[in-house]
Order: C-alpha cells, then structure tokens, then sequence
C-alpha cells in the first residue's frame, strides 16, 4: 500500500501545533507533550523528509527548525527580557536560557530524522548548534554587556559585605561559558576581562587605603583575607579558569605595587617584626610574599627561555648558521645546551635560596614548558634533544666529555624532557637514532647507553623504554649468534659462503620499522645469504628470517688504475658496482631490471657514486642529476690519497616518517584510554570523558580534545560505544 504523499503546507500546519504547544509549557502551562503526540510529530516530519522528490521537504524543514527559534523569541523572548533591569534581568535572561535549551532539546527530537541523514550529507551544522547559535545571534548579543555589568556590581556589593544570590551569578555565567559552545572565549572576551579590570580598579582603591591607614601585619590580615574571599568566589560562581588571573590581579594589586613599603613600613614592616618577635605575623608575610617571590621568578626564566629559542631561530634562518646547522645541528645544540645552563642557574636559585620549596620548583615547571614546547627551525624540541643525545652518544660527536661528564649531562637531559609535552615523539626519534647507533656500531659506549635508558624507565616507566632496552639486548643477542656462525662454518667444510658474511638477526617487535625490498643480490651474495638460512633454520625452525638489504654494508676491493682502494659502501651500492664486474658500460633502466630496485632508490645510489664526492662512476651526460636516459661506466681514472674510503649515500629527511608513525600509535593510545575508561565507567558524558582520556594520556602527549572526539565516534562505528538516545552527550560502553 502506497504511503500518503503529505504537502508542505498540510505537514507544517501539524508541525506548528505541537511546537505551538512546546511554547506554551515553556511559558508556564502544566500541560504535557504525550509520547503519542511525540512520535506523531516525528514520524511527520520522517515522512516529509523521506517522500521522493519534488516532495522531499528536508532543506525546508531544516529552514523552518532555524525559524521556529527565531519567531519565538522575536515574540516572547526578547521582550520579557528588555522590560526588566539589573538582577529581575539577570534573572529573567536564567530563566529564558534554560527554557531554550530545553526547547532546542525537545525540537532537536521531532526533527532527529534531519540530524540523522540530511544534514550529515550536506554537511550543515546540527539542530543542536543551530537552536544555540540563535540564541545567541539574537538574544546574546543583545543582552551580554548589561547582563555582564549587571554580575561586576553585585561581586563589588559581596566585596562591601552584602548578601548577594550567588546561584543566580553562577547560573548567569553558565551563560557566558555554554554559548561560546566548547570554547571559552565567550566567558574570557565578553566577561572575565572586564571584571578583571573591574578587580584591579577596587583593590587598587582599597590598598591606598588601608596602607595609610593600618600597621603591616593588619594590612596583610586584610590582603590574606581578601584573597580567600576571592577563591571563594571562583569555587561558588566564577569559572574555574579564572582563579589564577583574579589571584594575580589581587596580589598585584594588594601586594606588588606596596611590596617595597610594607616590607620596610616605620614600627610595622619585616625588621620590626622580627625584632619584636612576632612569629604569627612573619609566618603570614613570609606565606604571602613567597606566591609573590615565585611568580616573580617565573617571569625571568620565561623570558630567558624564551630569547634562547628566538635567537636560535633567527642563527638556524641565516644562511651562514644555516649551513652550520647542516653539518651538524650546531645551533640546535648549542640551544640545548644553553637550556640546561639556564635549568642550573636557576635549580640553585631554589636550592640555595628557596629552601628547594615546591612553589618555585612549580614556577620552574611553568616557566620551562613553555619554551621548552617551541619548534626550531622545522625542528621540534622532542627531536632536538634526542639529536643532541645522539651527539653525546655517539663516536666522533660534536660534545667531547669525560665518561662522568656524560653522565651528569645525560641526568640533565633527562630532566629537561619532564618538561616535554610530546614525549612518544622524542621516544621515537631517540629509537630512530639509537638504532643507527647501534647497528652501524657507532655507539661509543655501551654503558652510557643502558645508563640513559635506566634514567628514562625511572622518569618516563618500563613501557616508554621496553623496545629500546630490547634493542640492546638484541645486539648483544646478535653478536653470540654470528659467534655460533662461525662455529658451523668452521664444523661445516662444505658450508663456504664465498665472502666474510656478517648478519644481525633483529627482534622486529623492537625496532623501528624498515623498507625490505626484493632487491636482485649478485651471484658473490647469494650463497652466503644461503648458507646463513641454512645455519638459522636448524637453530629456529620457527622463525622466518625478513632480509633489510637497505641497512646493509659491504667493503669491496676497487680496481684502479692507479691502485686498489677499498671501498666502504651499502649493501645496494655494492650490488650496482658488481654489476660492473660483468658489463663495461650498463643504462640506468638496464641497472634498474638486473636490481629490481625502484625509482627512489636507484637514484639515491647511483647519484651517491657518479655525482657526489667520489665519482666511482662516470656518467653520460655528465650533469649532477640522475635521468632515466643516463648511462654509467667505471671510472678507472678514480684515485684518492686514502686507501680506504666511505662512500655515504645522500641522507633522508625521516621526521615526516616519524611524525606519522607517532601520529599512528596515538591514535590507537587513544583508542585504548577511550575503552578502558568506559569499561570500567560503563556510563559517562562527553566532557568526563575526554578529561580522563586527557589525564591518562598527559604523561606521554598532549592530546588534542578533537582527535578524542573523532576516535569517540570511529569507536562507535565499532561497537564499542554507543550515544545514549535521550542524551547525546551520554556514551555507554558496549561490552
């Protein structure tokens, strides 16, 4: 049976009696929308919304949802609320607030079909959004300034003792922080800035004052009193956020602008009190001068901090410094270097002087965050010290130190990272490093090395340095597993690889992840590579061996005219310069088919032996770029004055590779913080929510509360949560 096509008029009529009735429960009446009623008014507007066209009405149904806000509080709203003043308005303005979110609510349900289809399909802002934003569009903009006026003078009547409604003031700026709608910028720009001004102005006539008139001890009675009345306010009305602004703006006014004088006040200052003992009155000028003192000492080390990071800024964009950078990181380093100057020149200060107190170790905690967080050049602050790490922890690094020296710097390095926010990505980029460091045997000392990560497992926990620790013990693994090949080749007569064959069998679990390629190994590396499986086999029949020719090197013996020179290169340049044994002059496509290696890769090594500084190759035409056209030859004139030579391949910029990677695993970190939260909540909203994944996740990132929203509704898609149908701010776990 065919469904009854409904006219847009014929459904709007229906519709405006059920809104018409929602109106008149919100002026008052006892009368109450059935669930009947309800479902009739949804299923209308279903029908509409799923009629075929020209009868799908859904962009005119989502026009007259925006529209029925509008009439309702161009006629009911706004009036009521410009006929009253001062706190009935306040009240007045309470009182219509919440009766518009609970008509948003209630219409949000009739239109859900809209929700649900149309508007995710045309990407239109939701009813939700919509219902709120007309709200504040016009009734909002119109009202914030008095309603906001109307808050700063009853806080200044509680400031001179009066009863004020403080539900009502903390109702009012529930306002103020709902309508910026997940941002506080509402609440900051159009409230907290002027009662801030507002504060300062009071205070700072109330401080004139009392200095002239009263002793110091009363003066700072006064100060400590008004200043828990202050934080009173912030726990009973007042944002939380806006505690420590209304707090300094207090003791700047109370405290900073007379701290000089009270301090030395005639019969009432420090000396006097010390003189005649009054312990109770020290203790409180020492209590309330030591917030002073450690605000004060934030501001230096922030500034400090700050300059270190623009001047290296400006030295690394310099074309000079810049070149320096490259060879090295020299400003980068020098920049950490500085940090840690400036961590012990201010750690004495708190030891020394502050009695090692937690109100200035906080300071300094503030104060290094904040610069500490910066990027450098491209460069962020987790990447730099893992480089600067490498540099102390390597052979023939930039910072030459004594084996104690090492290790005092390596405790400090470890403390700046506390002040990292993004400590997985400094995880990965010193795993990137420590791996290089490990394979190509470029570490300088293996004792340093367990001794950082022993320092970073006591800092960070077990989980931050699991991998890294496996990669060491893997290498020490390694090492007794090519003894025990050189065992069977010993045991082995017929087991003759040919070459000098060194391989390191790594944990893939442990180390960061590798491009394997199927490249074509010359005949003179095949059997080796044999023989090795065959010796493996019988040792882990379970364990299937993946091959990592791109992290391989070889020393080969060239021919030259002039002499032989041994050269140093990677497993793919060897492979390219055997070919050469065979075949006096090989294109760069008949190069590409006898390897099997791509693009990408083939350029990187024939540029590194025919382009840059050793010219193994010669190459037609003779340019300093590869083309697919080129063709390549030995250059037999190739003398050097070394004997020995290493011949680098062209470096790879892998912080995007990284970053992605890091970008990868916070994504399932945050899966996991979701599920196990909700697994053991069962029941939470959405601000709950994301505070505790926040929390949980601090420890190793700062995770951005967007990224948790989307992770949220991708876990819903997996049945892993689900909104709750009256409230869509509800998730529940699905167990």
């Amino acid at each position: 049976m065919e469904r009854k096509t409904i006219d847009l008029d014929q459904g709007w009529d229906f519709m405006q009696k059920g809104i018409t009735k929602l109106k008149i429960i919100l002026e008052g009446s006892l009368e109450q929308i059935s669930s009947e009623e309800y479902m009739m008014l949804y299923t209308t507007i279903y029908n509409m919304c799923t009629q075929k066209a020209p009868h799908d009405y859904s962009q005119q149904l989502y026009d007259k949802y925006r529209e029925s806000f509008e009439d309702y509080i161009n006629s009911m709203v706004l009036p009521s609320i410009r006929e009253k003043h001062d706190e009935f308005m306040l009240r007045e303005l309470v009182k219509r607030w919440s009766n518009h979110k609970l008509m948003v609510r209630w219409l949000s349900r009739f239109f859900h079909y809209l929700d649900r289809y149309f508007i995710a399909r045309k990407s239109l802002p939701p009813l939700n959004e919509v219902g709120l934003t007309c709200f504040r569009d016009l009734v909002y903009q119109e009202v914030y300034e008095k309603a906001r006026d109307a808050v700063i003078v009853l806080i200044d009547k509680e400031r001179e003792g009066e009863q004020i409604d403080r539900v009502l003031l903390k109702n009012v700026l529930d306002i103020f922080v709902e309508i910026g709608m997940g941002t506080m910028d509402r609440y900051e720009q159009d409230f907290e800035a002027r009662m801030l001004q507002d504060t300062g102005a009071y205070y700072s006539r109330k401080a004139s004052n009392w200095f002239l008139e009263d002793s110091c001890p009363d003066y700072m009675l006064k100060a400590e009193e008004c200043l828990k009345k202050e934080m009173d306010r912030v726990s009973h009305y007042l944002h939380s956020s806006s505690e420590l602004k209304l707090v300094e703006k207090v003791q700047h006014e109370l405290l900073v602008v007379f701290a000089n004088q009270f301090l030395e006040k005639k019969h009432s200052g420090c000396l006097a009190l010390l003189r005649d003992d009054k312990v109770e009155d020290l203790s409180r000028m020492y209590r309330l001068s030591l917030e002073l003192v450690a605000t004060f000492f934030k501001q230096p080390i922030t500034a400090e901090g700050t300059d270190l990071v623009q001047q290296a800024e400006d030295a690394a964009n310099s074309l000079v410094l810049l070149l320096l950078a490259v060879n090295g990181g020299v400003q980068e380093q020098v920049l950490v270097r500085k940090i840690i100057e400036l961590h012990d020149k201010y750690m004495a200060y708190v030891n020394d002087c502050f009695q090692n107190h937690t109100l200035f170790h906080k300071a300094m905690k503030e104060a290094f965050e904040i610069f500490c967080n910066k990027t450098v050049a491209g460069s962020s602050s987790a990447e730099l010290l893992s480089t600067f790490c490498d540099n102390i922890l390597k052979k023939g690094g930039s910072e030459k130190l004594s084996d104690e020296a090492i290790e005092e710097m390596l405790e400090k390095v470890v403390k700046l990272l506390a002040y990292i926010s993004d400590k997985d990505l400094f995880a990965e980029f010193y795993r990137k490093k420590l791996a290089r460091r490990l394979l190509f045997d470029r570490s300088a000392n293996d004792d340093h090395e367990r001794s950082i990560l022993a320092k970073l497992k006591q800092q960070c926990g077990g989980q931050f340095t699991s991998k890294m620790e496996g990669m060491v013990t893997d290498l020490t693994l390694a090492r007794e597993n090519q003894t025990s090949f050189g065992k069977y080749l010993g045991n082995n007569p017929n087991a003759h690889p040919g070459i000098d064959l060194t391989v390191t069998v790594l944990t893939t679990g442990f180390w960061p992840s590798y491009k394997s390629s199927d490249l074509n190994l010359p005949a003179e590396m095949v059997r080796g590579v044999e023989i090795f499986k065959e010796f493996y086999d019988q040792k882990s029949k379970h364990r299937k061996l993946t091959w990592i020719y791109s992290l391989g090197s070889c020393r080969l013996n060239g021919k030259f005219e002039q002499k032989t020179i041994e050269l140093i290169v990677s497993t793919y340049q060897a492979a390219l310069l055997l070919l050469f044994n065979s075949s006096d002059r090989l294109s760069y496509s008949e190069i590409m088919t006898q390897l099997n290696l791509t693009h990408d890769d083939l350029v990187r090594v024939v540029h590194s032996l025919s382009c840059a500084k050793y010219k193994i190759l010669t190459k037609e035409p003779n340019t300093k770029t590869i083309s697919q056209t080129d063709y390549f030859e030995v250059n037999h004139k190739f003398t050097d004055r070394m004997r020995r030579i290493k011949i680098p391949l062209p470096p790879v910029d892998e912080r995007k590779k990284v970053v992605e990677d890091v970008d990868k695993y916070r994504r399932y970190a945050i899966d996991v913080a979701i599920v196990r939260t909700m697994k053991s909540r069962k029941v939470l909203d959405h601000q709950q929510l994301v505070s505790e994944c926040v929390e949980q996740l601090s420890r190793m990132f700062k995770p951005d509360i967007k990224a948790i929203t989307k992770r949220m509704e991708d876990l819903i898609t997996r049945d892993y949560l689900e909104r709750d149908k009256e409230n869509p701010n509800m998730f529940r776990y699905l167990a």
